[in-house]
């Protein structure tokens, strides 16, 4: 299927065309409209993966044609076992999260409209292979995030929603600078033509002729847009108000899908174009992604509003991922490194990726529920007995806590375990100082759970909490399914990237 990709990307943003014209189309067809295009992605997503072939290392479906010849610039996608991962990831997530917001009742048209816009734009910088429209679609991701958090978000939604795009659109702009710079250099701006420069050592050749320090300097431009976007601690500061203020369907989608754009432009660009710079300072990008596995989790340990709880716990985890990807460019070229312990990091890092996008999603969901259930309330004292009320609502968010926490059979074990059998075999010591931040979220996870489910019975839970409806069931049951079903069978996702990983594990001598 030679369009299957541009359907991917561009069937949402149709989506989107079409409630825009239904100016006075009902809130239950503006919702029921808005699922069905969101589901589109899942749909072409499960055909692709029906249809891809793991044993092939390159792009797969690649659509590519002239656009801009004068530039070099080409309408360029392609899809890996990286990309399909995370599209499969988009489309589980966002119908998830609008079922969450189903009953917004402020302009669910504009709502649903500005979803599907983010999802398009997620899903290009997913699967674009050229750095122009890469960054545009980059770039677009912004405009709807912005609306939904300052139109939907809570008291303090305005200030976070800005704080969030002037802090990426900073990062943003020393990328593109970074990219400006590279095409300037080689005449390209192809990701794929760029890594084989790249691998090669000619790229390096060639920013030097410029001067000694260009390849520091442009590689530093692209890691400081990528460095935000993730993020990368401390350029972290944005995230906990943003999603703290975000509204919950938001919230699901900027942690479930949208923070995982940063790690996947490390994983995409940032290794494979600089590998010698990436080696180079691997050592201090180390201690800043133990700083945030480790100051996250002690950080989520000081908070009293959940949701705020959840953001430094997400920081937490997307750390362990760039812990594992600094691990292993620490170690190339160096003696006695070991492909198998860096295939495990590898590995352990896109399943984190997608592990932590359900696990968290449905906790952002859990809290959401908390919060319209007691009238605004989400402190961690404000609650308590909650398991007595509603039985089926704590067994369900106990899933997802678990499931955070890693606990074994289910899904949030398999990427930690893997990311940290990996670091363990190339960096033992950062491996050891990252257990502070595994047993600092242990305590956090489990006061969470303790605080609200447990103990006394407070004010909110006596006061006629309800259990969840049968829509609220539906919206979590398919992120509570996955987190069984790839906690028992990791290989669904493993066997769409072993190849893969293997092949970046082989590049583990600098050119």
């Amino acid at each position: 299927m030679t369009a299957l990709l541009s359907l991917i990307v561009f069937t949402p943003w149709i989506g989107a065309a079409v409630l825009a014209a239904l100016s006075s189309a009902k809130p239950g067809t503006v919702r029921a409209i808005a699922l069905l295009f969101s589901l589109s992605t899942l749909g072409l997503g499960l055909f692709a993966v029906a249809n891809f072939d793991p044993s092939r290392v390159g792009s797969q479906f690649v659509e590519r044609h002239d656009w801009i010849t004068a530039l070099n610039v080409h309408y360029h996608l392609g899809l890996d076992g990286l990309s399909l991962i995370l599209v499969l990831l988009t489309g589980i997530v966002t119908p998830v999260a609008l079922l969450a917001s189903w009953r917004v009742e402020r302009d669910p048209r504009l709502f649903a409209a500005l979803f599907l816009m983010l999802q398009g734009a997620a899903l290009g910088v997913f699967l674009a292979l050229d750095f122009f429209h890469w960054f545009v679609f980059w770039e677009l991701s912004l405009v709807p995030a912005f609306f939904l958090i300052k139109l939907w978000g809570g008291p303090g939604a305005t200030r976070a929603a800005y704080q969030f795009v002037i802090y990426t659109i900073g990062g943003s702009a020393f990328m593109l600078l970074a990219f400006a710079a590279l095409y300037a250099a080689t005449g390209t701006m192809d990701f794929i033509q760029l890594a084989q420069l790249g691998a090669d050592g000619t790229l390096a050749q060639q920013l030097g002729a410029v001067g000694g320090w260009w390849p520091k300097a442009v590689f530093l431009g692209a890691l400081l847009g990528l460095a935000v976007k993730v993020p990368l601690w401390p350029f972290h500061t944005w995230l906990p108000p943003t999603y703290a203020e975000a509204p919950t369907g938001a919230s699901m989608f900027l942690t479930g899908v949208m923070s995982k754009m940063g790690v996947y432009g490390f994983l995409r660009i940032l290794w494979p174009i600089f590998p010698t710079q990436l080696h180079g300072a691997s050592g201090w990008l180390l201690w800043l992604a133990l700083g945030g596995v480790v100051f996250g989790a002690f950080a989520a340990m000081r908070q009293t509003d959940l949701k705020r709880m959840v953001a430094y716990s997400s920081l937490n985890h997307l750390s362990y991922c760039l812990l594992a990807l600094f691990a292993v460019s620490a170690a190339t070229g160096q003696p006695g490194t070991t492909s198998v312990a860096a295939i495990a990091a590898l590995s352990g890092t896109i399943l984190q990726m997608f592990n932590h996008g359900l696990s968290a999603a449905a906790l952002f969901y859990c809290v959401g529920l908390l919060e319209a259930r007691s009238g605004g309330l989400r402190g961690l004292n404000d609650f308590g007995g909650v398991r007595t009320a509603a039985p089926i609502f704590a067994g369900l968010c106990g899933i997802a806590l678990f499931s955070s926490l890693g606990l074994p059979g289910l899904n949030g074990f398999v990427g930690e375990f893997l990311i940290f059998r990996g670091v363990f075999g190339l960096a033992p010591w950062a491996a050891a100082v990252a257990c502070l931040g595994l047993l600092a979220t242990a305590l956090f996870l489990l006061t969470f759970w303790q605080r609200v489910f447990h103990g006394p019975t407070g004010k909110v839970a006596s006061s006629g909490f309800q259990d969840l409806s049968r829509h609220e069931i539906l919206t979590l049951s398919p992120l509570i399914a996955l987190m069984f079903v790839l906690g028992v069978w990791p290989q669904f996702l493993a066997g769409l990237i072993n190849p893969l990983v293997t092949s970046w594990a082989s590049r583990l001598v600098l050119p």
